[in-house]
């Protein structure tokens, strides 16, 4: 990569704020769900099937979304779409937060996702441009630890927030934040150093984009952290994003606001370990050894969530801080699947590696709460169903094999030594 000049890094680190700060909202709108689950399920009457659809749709878009995603940062360039999703997903936070039903609750969800989709792998295109390849891992991770407060804030803050003044003002003003930022990508982001060695980028035409694309989907090498992604953060999204609120109250007894602690404990574990994780494995210069570590440690904590064990609160706040630090391992997948392809592909390689963990949480969402309302015995409070333990063992388990899976798969990884070996292979 050529130097930059001091006025050019100045602007990417402009524009990499800016960015990183949209990447807020989107972390935000994720998980939202979980710190007003009682709250959603009261305000529109739903069964806990119904209440996961509703909280899927975000995944459902995202999950569509990431390969033409990375086929747009890759042709159109990462400004283009992060105003146009600015723009998109502040109008579906804005429906969402006046939606009387659930149906348009709905749409505004689908809206929210369509919206805060291209986020994530336009930053990973700007971090790939903008910076020099042996600091990918760690500028993602600073990434993932800033955008990482939208998550925390989703928890505690959201659900004290959502009981003093109601939910439906809040998603109104996140929308009204999500425009300003779109403008100001727009007028701030830039696709790529002016005069730099940067690669041109592949013409918009169908046939290049197809090839572009097969070529990606056909490396063997692809596969194993897409895999990876597929098990620990369709793990992670599935329970975070809705179920950890309700899971905790009615299973372990804790109050509400206990019980969102611990989920934001798992977000700001999650956050530093981003950080931590990124720049351990470029330090060390691997990869694989650092996602075998945390992915196994993961599946053993998901087997004592599986077991419904009684613990002190103190040790249960532990529990999630560290489950949330080894949750960031699934973070190296990018630059796994990014260093085993064409580096004029990075769009499209990360975007395939990061649909599997949407697709996940679309799929398992409603699935677990099919699950579960299997079990209902018909008990309800202030308007939400009631599950017994027996019950919510049901629906863990089915997360619980998802993250076992997805630490299985580590183990066929390609280690490329933080380094694009695509030429090489």
């Amino acid at each position: 990569m050529k130097a930059l000049t001091d006025e050019q890094m100045r602007r990417r680190w402009i524009a990499l704020g800016v960015v990183a700060v949209a990447y807020i909202l989107s972390f935000f709108q994720r998980f939202a769900p979980a710190g007003i689950a009682p709250d959603l399920a009261a305000a529109f009457d739903t069964s806990a099937a119904s209440l996961g659809v509703l909280a899927a749709t975000y995944f459902y878009v995202y999950t569509l979304m990431q390969v033409p995603t990375g086929i747009l940062a890759d042709t159109l360039g990462p400004r283009r779409i992060l105003a146009l999703g600015g723009v998109i997903g502040g109008a579906g936070s804005f429906l969402f937060g006046m939606a009387p039903t659930l149906e348009l609750a709905l749409v505004g969800r689908t809206l929210i996702g369509l919206g805060v989709s291209v986020t994530f792998i336009a930053m990973l295109k700007l971090i790939a441009v903008w910076f020099e390849e042996s600091r990918f891992a760690t500028m993602v991770g600073i990434c993932m630890l800033i955008g990482n407060l939208g998550s925390v804030l989703a928890g505690a803050p959201l659900s004290a927030v959502a009981q003093a003044t109601g939910w439906r003002g809040v998603f109104i003003g996140v929308g009204f934040v999500s425009v300003v930022l779109g403008v100001l990508c727009w007028l701030i982001v830039r696709d790529a150093p002016e005069g730099g060695n940067v690669a041109p980028k592949p013409r918009f035409d169908r046939t290049v984009v197809i090839s572009g694309l097969l070529s990606v989907i056909r490396n063997r090498d692809t596969w194993p952290p897409l895999l990876v992604n597929t098990g620990m953060c369709g793990a992670f999204f599935t329970f975070a994003g809705l179920w950890a609120t309700p899971y905790l109250m009615q299973v372990h007894g804790l109050a509400r606001s206990v019980a969102t602690t611990h989920l934001s404990l798992w977000f700001g574990g999650f956050a530093v370990g981003c950080l931590l994780l990124g720049s351990l494995s470029d330090r060390l210069g691997r990869r694989k050894p650092v996602l075998i570590v945390t992915s196994h440690l993961y599946g053993a904590i998901w087997l004592i969530m599986l077991s419904c064990v009684s613990m002190p609160v103190a040790v249960s706040y532990a529990l999630f801080a560290l489950l949330g630090l080894t949750t960031a391992g699934f973070s190296l997948t990018w630059a796994c699947a990014k260093e085993v392809n064409p580096p004029l592909l990075s769009g499209m390689s990360t975007s395939v590696a990061n649909m599997g963990g949407f697709m996940t949480a679309a799929l398992l969402q409603p699935f677990v709460g099919w699950v579960m309302d299997l079990g209902w015995t018909g008990e309800m409070v202030s308007g939400a169903r009631v599950y017994d333990v027996e019950t919510w063992r049901h629906g863990v388990l089915v997360v619980t094999v998802c993250a076992i899976l997805g630490a299985a798969s580590c183990w066929w990884i390609k280690e490329t030594r933080c380094r694009n070996i695509w030429q090489a292979s």
